[in-house]
């Protein structure tokens, strides 16, 4: 895997593997976590190197600090205002760098998990929202606050809006103001709310215990799942049905129905 340093003198992404599961840690605290084209970068690197790894079958993502990602790094950004085309190249960029990195999360093989601390905000909010699933500690906040200085998060919005009912998007949008992790979870954010001091455990525990299925199994079921989710109904069930096909094909699902019936542990090939 690589190495996530993107060039810089200490790591902006921490990279470790520990019980079949890639843990990717922001590491820009004094920073807020930004996200800088270069930790863009390293995260997308990560993510494609995980997706060819077969000894990783989960991913979290969490962050140093008491902020999880306070999104694009503003300081970098106003930086080239003084751009001969006012950023615009520049912007066009970054937002592309951005939009790769929350497109690779959901099309990555392995389910991510994002574990979030502190301040979720705009394409913080975004990272997190763009993971299968969140655990977030009791102080988490996320917001998608740029109405306030006259930047509507619409990027942000994707990832939101297909992680929560439109009008719940739709507010935190159009008011920028933060929901605490219990409103998250109830709108369908978050998946858990935790003690903050058991965080970090509490994901590490349901990323091994996604990794102990069968990891086929769990690969052809995110696929068709972000593959049905935006179709209408006839075209969701031809996309699920043949996933249900080609897994009950798969030698996992043999051996997973045969220790069902024998009243045994499975012993999962994952092919």
């Amino acid at each position: 895997m690589p190495d996530g340093t993107a060039g810089a003198v200490a790591p902006i992404l921490v990279l470790e593997d520990r019980d079949a599961t890639a843990f990717l840690t922001l590491n820009r605290p004094s920073a807020r976590n930004g996200l800088s084209v270069a930790l863009l970068d390293a995260l997308r690197a990560a993510l494609l190197g995980v997706a060819e790894d077969p000894a990783i079958r989960c991913v979290v993502i969490q962050a140093e600090g008491p902020v999880f990602c306070a999104g694009h790094d503003l300081k970098e950004i106003t930086a080239h205002f003084a751009d001969p085309d006012g950023g615009r190249a520049f912007f066009a960029d970054a937002m592309a760098r951005c939009a790769a990195v929350m497109q690779a999360i959901p099309a990555l093989p392995q389910p991510v998990i994002a574990a979030v601390q502190g301040m979720a905000t705009a394409a913080g909010c975004q990272l997190a929202a763009a993971c299968d699933l969140v655990v977030a500690s009791e102080e988490a906040r996320f917001a998608t606050p740029g109405v306030d200085i006259g930047l509507f998060c619409s990027t942000p919005a994707v990832s939101l809006s297909r992680a929560v009912p439109r009008k719940a998007a739709m507010e935190m949008l159009l008011t920028g103001e933060p929901i605490d992790a219990a409103e998250a979870r109830r709108i369908g954010l978050v998946n858990r709310v935790v003690p903050a001091a058991s965080l970090r455990a509490e994901a590490a525990a349901l990323a091994v215990r996604i990794a102990g299925r069968s990891a086929l199994a769990v690969q052809l079921g995110k696929r068709s799942f972000h593959r049905q989710a935006g179709l209408p109904l006839a075209e969701a069930y031809e996309v699920a049905t043949a996933a249900m096909v080609e897994n009950l094909l798969a030698e996992d699902a043999a051996e997973g129905i045969g220790a069902f019936v024998a009243k045994r542990r499975p012993e999962w090939r994952h092919r």
